[in-house]
């Protein structure tokens, strides 16, 4: 599971910097790359499936 949960970290940080993008600048790489077809689609789902798996990090204890 900590390989799942570094891939998802890595997915929602990705997701991160590109809201970070769309905020400061109105600039949207995915769907400048891609348009707003399938593939965006599939990127912006495996981003907040990452999102998800991520909220586990809230709950976890480390002794």
């Amino acid at each position: 599971m900590e390989v799942l949960q570094k891939i998802a970290l890595v997915l929602t940080i990705i997701g991160a910097i590109i809201w970070g993008m769309v905020g400061l600048f109105n600039f949207n790489p995915i769907d400048y790359l891609f348009g707003m077809n399938i593939i965006a689609r599939i990127i912006y789902t495996l981003v907040g499936i990452a999102g998800l798996i991520n909220i586990g990090l809230l709950f976890e204890h480390h002794d």
